[in-house]
């Protein structure tokens, strides 16, 4: 009882430090700068929306290497330098004075930021729960939904109040104070199932396909196109409907409320999904959850209704919500828990290469075609597909079958 306590408590960690996880700071932050950052340095849209891209390409190419360092050296011994570095690099982005100066800090933001993906956060979990992994690690990533709804009305009314450049300098104060703080005090506490190194206790951490075995299997690369696509569409959609909707007429702070919006749905996503996986086939809810944005893009492209803006960014934001759990719980059933961090890392790098395009791509088209809706068309397919790719998948590999939260631990980690 007091270790599952002490489990419960890794979870509060992570959603406290995922808040501010690279998501809600990098990514989701970015729409309510783009206007400011854009009259003051004097650069278009497509411009700057490479900065984006560019910091989530640096992470996703540093991911795999955090992956190996935490699977070695333990969550918290990896995980708070790079915290510390996350915050100040985030504090310095404030100081650009070019477009150009703007996207090499956020190259070095992106970096950094690699320390705080939830892959650590993951881990931890995932070696403390198995029969009710799904959920735990559902409730621990809705920290991103939180961080999704709140930073961009934090960094909004920063804005307001000052400007762009003292929103950036307060995001890295939270990050620090906020992140920090729940690594340090929470995840991988004294007495929990993890040793120093994020290892189970009950050894079944060790279950699972090495690292090789994995990038050679057919199922890593069906998992790896599906998050791609989702999160290309999730993240380029959700990345500029902010200046979406100001075209179209809304105030820039109703418009942020799509953002909050998102944000909210991508906790309830989260939950729903998370108590969902502990009970039904994983692939199902997957497909399910991969079909919303379809829905919300769909909104976004039949009409230029701006009241319908918060329908599809909630619509968006359950896709999303549901992905990053997703990945975590579908890698530790069909690739194991053996090597998590890194195969982790690979494919949240994946993740965020999708989430570095999107955007990207949204930006192009608004720029070249003084449109978003021939990218959307794009997303759109792209989530047909990785809807099919889930239904590819076949059975669990390893760990608990869908309603094994009513089992006992070790009648779950029996279930192949």
């Amino acid at each position: 009882m007091n270790r599952q306590r002490s489990a419960w408590w890794i979870v509060v960690g992570s959603v406290l430090g995922l808040i501010v996880g690279n998501g809600p700071i990098l990514q989701f932050s970015f729409g309510v700068f783009v206007k400011p950052v854009s009259e003051a340095l004097n650069a278009e849209r497509g411009t700057l929306s490479a900065a984006v891209m560019v910091g989530l390409l640096a992470t996703a190419i540093c991911t795999p290497f955090m992956g190996r360092l935490v699977d070695r050296f333990g969550v918290r011994a990896v995980t708070l330098p790079a915290i510390a570095l996350f915050a100040a690099s985030i504090a310095a982005i404030g100081f650009a004075t070019t477009a150009w100066a703007y996207i090499a800090l956020y190259a070095v933001a992106g970096i950094a930021a690699a320390g705080q993906t939830p892959l650590a956060y993951c881990k931890a979990v995932s070696s403390a729960f198995d029969a009710r992994r799904g959920l735990a690690l559902g409730i621990a990533i809705a920290g991103v939904g939180l961080g999704t709804a709140l930073v961009p009305q934090f960094a909004q009314g920063l804005i307001t109040r000052f400007d762009w450049r003292a929103a950036y300098v307060g995001m890295g104060i939270l990050t620090f104070g906020l992140a920090f703080s729940a690594m340090a005090l929470l995840v991988t506490t004294p007495g929990s199932h993890q040793d120093s190194a994020g290892a189970s206790s009950s050894g079944t951490a060790q279950d699972g396909l090495t690292t090789g075995q994995a990038l050679r299997s057919a199922t890593f690369w069906k998992l790896a196109l599906s998050f791609f696509l989702v999160a290309l569409a999730a993240g380029g959609t959700v990345a500029h409907i902010v200046p979406l909707l100001t075209d179209r007429g809304l105030p820039a702070q109703r418009a942020a409320m799509a953002l909050t919006a998102a944000g909210v749905a991508l906790i309830a996503g989260r939950l729903l999904s998370g108590y969902l996986l502990d009970r039904v086939f994983a692939p199902i809810v997957a497909t399910v959850f991969f079909a919303l944005p379809l829905v919300g893009i769909g909104l976004l492209l039949g009409t230029s209704d701006a009241t319908l803006a918060i329908p599809a960014a909630v619509l968006v934001g359950l896709g999303l919500g549901a992905e990053v759990d997703l990945i975590a719980f579908l890698q530790s059933r069909y690739l194991g828990l053996r090597s998590f961090g890194e195969i982790y890392g690979y494919l949240f790098a994946v993740f965020m290469v999708g989430s570095a395009i999107g955007p990207f791509m949204m930006g192009m088209s608004f720029q070249v075609l003084h449109s978003y809706a021939p990218a959307l068309w794009v997303l759109l397919g792209g989530l047909v597909i990785a809807c099919l790719l889930m239904a590819w998948l076949g059975r669990y590999a390893f760990g608990a079958v869908p309603g094994a939260a009513n089992r006992s631990p070790r009648m779950a980690g029996q279930a192949h």
